[in-house]
């Protein structure tokens, strides 16, 4: 499997994605750079699959993914309802000008 490592361990980088998919289903949106986008768009489509499946075994799966037990709550209760007709991609990746102080690339990833 391929995947980012943005320069973290595997605890960092867990504990971050962890964060930025708390705040990007709290929000419906979130501003980070292109790369932690890419990699966060794999898990945010996995979490809200696993809502319109919406049995218990999910939800706990999700818990571990999201962290945030309000979060999950609400991602439950909305998210199955928005999606029950779209197959997969649930998320979008604008971009937008780069970050002043490193020029990073930014983008705005949001649900669809």
């Amino acid at each position: 499997m391929s995947y980012r490592k943005l320069g973290r361990n595997s605890g960092a980088r867990k504990a971050l994605f962890r964060s930025l998919l708390g705040a990007f289903f709290k929000y419906g949106r979130i501003e980070t750079t292109e790369a932690r986008a890419k990699e966060l768009r794999k898990f945010a489509e996995k979490v809200v699959t696993l809502a319109k499946n919406g049995d218990l075994s999910a939800r706990r799966q999700a818990i571990n993914l999201v962290a945030d037990v309000g979060v999950v709550h609400k991602i439950f209760e909305e998210l199955p309802e928005k999606y029950k007709e779209r197959a997969g991609g649930y998320t979008r990746i604008l971009k937008l000008a780069p970050r002043r102080g490193d020029a990073a690339p930014m983008v705005l990833i949001e649900l669809v």
